[in-house]
């Protein structure tokens, strides 16, 4: 919530007290007057006794323990089998109930990961099929210059049959592109 709709949430509980004591006196005519239920009124009073108008602001309403929570522990290994082997949720759940006897389900580390900013890997290091895989193209000396194109020549059956044009199959062969050329 903003500071100016905190500010009016306060001064509206802050209004509803001094009704009470103020305009009508009777509790349950302000309540319905307002829409508020009275138990919701009384925590306002007391918060207001004990706290001044501080105590009528907005609280969290998250619980302050989570005793389901996953332990620290195997926190840390799901962060470990991540980073270290790049195991997806399904195999993290796995390698931990065969290595350490610990159950967990795979939605469980997904949920594990994605608190933590760890869902997805980074492009380099995302599993790549075999025949997508970047290939490191190196030569022994320098100077050596890639052809991106091939030019072909009839040779008397020397490497493999191509479909050919108007003559039917033919036979080609791969000749290397030279510099000099």
């Amino acid at each position: 919530m903003s500071e100016p709709a905190m500010d009016r949430e306060v001064r509206r509980r802050l209004a509803v007290l001094r009704h009470v004591e103020e305009v009508t006196g009777n509790v349950a005519m302000t309540c319905r007057y307002f829409g508020i239920s009275r138990p919701t009124y009384y925590t306002w009073l007391r918060r207001y006794e004990t706290e001044g108008v501080d105590g009528l602001r907005e609280r969290s309403r998250r619980p302050r323990t989570g005793p389901a929570a996953t332990r620290a522990e195997v926190v840390e290994k799901i962060i470990h089998l991540r980073q270290r082997y790049r195991f997806g949720p399904d195999n993290i759940r796995m390698y931990l109930e065969r290595y350490y006897d610990i159950q967990i389900s795979k939605s469980g580390v997904w949920r594990i990961l994605k608190r933590l900013g760890m869902v997805r890997l980074p492009a380099s290091q995302r599993y790549k099929r075999h025949d997508r895989r970047w290939k490191r193209y190196e030569k022994q000396r320098p100077g050596h210059h890639v052809a991106d194109r091939r030019q072909f020549r009839r040779t008397p059956a020397r490497r493999a049959w191509h479909p050919g044009g108007e003559t039917g199959w033919q036979v080609r062969e791969v000749l290397p592109v030279h510099r000099d050329r």
